[in-house]
């Protein structure tokens, strides 16, 4: 419930301090006169849009309070969002709005505590609920009737919406992969022409030795110069240990030379180690002859080999030449086999995308039947509750249907809504938006807030001139519902209607007035005297002033009849609130 207002350099507010009672509160007034600023405010200060005009003129801020009194379920939640109730059970909203430095900011602060947006428009949701005359033209809309079905049909329809953004999500999900995969399956299958052709031709290769193409060039090499290498191997052969022309071989000289150290080195042992290199030197030649010729008499020509050597060489050029170096066709042949695998056998197959995509849809499906179900359910019990609420609005012969039928599956279901419409009788039922008056409709958006005001959680509920557009009889019957809702919510209406005033357990009267300033330091430099300002003042009107008021709200009469007509409306007034009090 809203306890108390405060406003500063808000519109044409200067300064303002209300306190607002529980039940039904009323504020008349000229036209123009600026009733609808109050509830300008108190949508501000919850976080409502603001813009330049929101600043007095001549200020260079506007400052916003409000104060609320919170049920339990408010209270509790204020406590999650670790922000201490004051007194227990209050919490008073404030905004700072500057224009200052050429751009528009402004602070939000919740028990003191700063506060983003966000959090704002989670309070103002389990605060006020704001209902203004020129809103009847959004009543025609589709998505705000389904939205006010599944209100309507409480806890179980919103768990089945739940249900339902998560299945047309995953059915989403599913469809977006199918996507994809289908769009990628002419790559994925190229890639996988391409890949399994190089897999085979390195496979083929059989390569594994980063050295082979070396060690087998080498080879060829060797196997070309075979013949050469027989002939060169003898002549070592000769030159070391057997030479058969004029000159000694290597042996025989070193053996010769070994002989006459040998005798030397009787007569002088430091010799020695003379005769023991030579000795050596005629061990590792002979050695080295033996060898040699064992070499020259195993080199046989071999052709096949030859050319088996040059065909593998070849083979591992033309590897290289596509692949890199041997060592990185080594190290491209793995790591193409890893991805041809993957590609493979990783990931889901079309055909497992296509099943997931067929059970998210039967999913969805199921999940909108369900949902269809309870609209359905809650469909009969709106219609039911909707001309009970309507038809004290002088509209006892009004027809009213939800209609539902199949559309596209969304996020919010399978079902197309549309709330139909007869008020007269005779007269076909036809979509709401088509066919009902401005009057119709504030009767229609009235009833509407009823038929919700026992599961909203909002404490107060503000009208703006929802009876724009009716009188009389119909007016009668707006107080009546308007005193009904204030029973169990707190109701701040605006209107311009005599028998609503007078229902008002709370009447303010709001006008405009004249004043002299001071002017501000910009409009001091081009006046130097006290400027004449409009302001606007709110007064809390006593029994007789409530007379005055509604007096001047019953125009076309005497002031004595217009007084006495007054007297009248309280008296009606009292008598319907007491016929009110006494239903069950």
């Amino acid at each position: 419930m809203l306890i108390s207002l405060r406003i500063e350099n808000f519109a044409l507010i200067d300064c303002l301090d209300l306190d607002f009672g529980p039940s039904l509160n009323v504020f008349t007034g000229e036209t123009g006169a600026g009733k609808s600023i109050i509830l300008d405010a108190i949508d501000a200060v919850l976080g409502g849009k603001v813009d330049r005009r929101s600043i007095r003129t001549g200020a260079a801020r506007a400052i916003l309070e409000a104060t609320f009194e919170l049920d339990k379920a408010a209270a509790l939640w204020l406590g999650e969002q670790e922000i201490e109730p004051i007194d227990g059970n209050l919490a008073v909203c404030s905004r700072e709005i500057n224009a200052s430095s050429g751009a528009l900011r402004t602070r939000s602060r919740l028990n003191g505590i700063l506060v983003n947006r966000q959090l704002m428009d989670q309070l103002r949701d389990r605060l006020v609920e704001i209902t203004a005359q020129g809103q009847t033209v959004h009543l025609g809309q589709e998505t705000l009737q389904r939205e006010w079905l599944d209100l309507y049909g409480g806890k179980k329809l919103t768990e089945a919406r739940s249900i339902i953004a998560s299945a047309w999500l995953g059915a989403n999900n599913a469809k977006t992969a199918l996507k994809r995969r289908r769009q990628s399956e002419q790559q994925r299958l190229q890639r996988l022409d391409l890949l399994e052709y190089q897999v085979r031709e390195l496979g083929e290769a059989h390569i594994e030795d980063a050295d082979e193409l070396e060690q087998l060039e080498q080879e060829s090499i060797r196997l070309g110069h075979v013949v050469e290498l027989q002939q060169q191997s003898y002549q070592v052969h000769q030159a070391l240990y057997q030479n058969d022309g004029d000159s000694a071989s290597a042996a025989d000289l070193l053996s010769k030379a070994e002989v006459i150290l040998s005798d030397m080195a009787v007569y002088d042992v430091q010799l020695q180690p003379i005769l023991e290199m030579v000795s050596d030197a005629l061990a590792q030649a002979t050695e080295a002859s033996r060898q040699i010729s064992s070499y020259g008499e195993q080199l046989e020509a071999d052709p096949e080999r030859l050319e088996e050597v040059e065909d593998r060489i070849r083979e591992l050029k033309q590897i290289c030449r596509k692949y890199g170096p041997l060592k990185e066709a080594i190290a491209y042949y793995q790591s193409i086999q890893n991805e041809l695998n993957e590609l493979l056998e990783g990931g889901e197959s079309m055909e497992a995308l296509e099943l997931a995509y067929q059970n998210a849809l039967e999913q969805l499906k199921e999940a909108c039947n369900h949902l269809t179900t309870l609209r359905r359910e809650a469909a009969l019990k709106l219609e039911t509750h909707l001309v009970g609420e309507l038809k004290p609005l002088a509209m006892e012969k009004v027809q009213f249907q939800v209609e539902i039928s199949p559309c596209t599956p969304t996020a919010t279901g399978a079902d197309q809504i549309a709330f139909c419409f007869s008020p007269n009788p005779g007269e076909p039922l036809q979509p709401l938006g088509a066919i009902a008056s401005g009057g119709e409709m504030s009767r229609f958006l009235l009833a509407i807030k009823a038929c919700f005001s026992q599961i909203e959680s909002a404490g107060t509920l503000i009208f703006d001139e929802i009876d724009a557009g009716v009188s009389g009889r119909v007016a009668g019957a707006i107080a009546k519902k308007l005193y009904q809702l204030s029973d169990k919510h707190q109701v701040l209406c605006v209107t311009h209607q005599p028998l609503i005033a007078a229902m008002a357990d709370f009447h303010f009267r709001v006008n405009k007035q004249t004043i002299e300033a001071e002017p501000s330091i910009e409009e001091a430099a081009a006046h130097s005297e006290p400027m004449e300002r409009t302001v606007v003042r709110v007064a809390a009107l006593n029994s007789e002033q409530r007379r005055e008021e509604l007096a001047q709200l019953a125009s076309g009469r005497s002031a004595t009849e217009a007084i006495a007509f007054a007297e009248s409306l309280l008296v009606e007034a009292a008598g319907l609130r007491q016929t009110q009090s006494a239903k069950p």
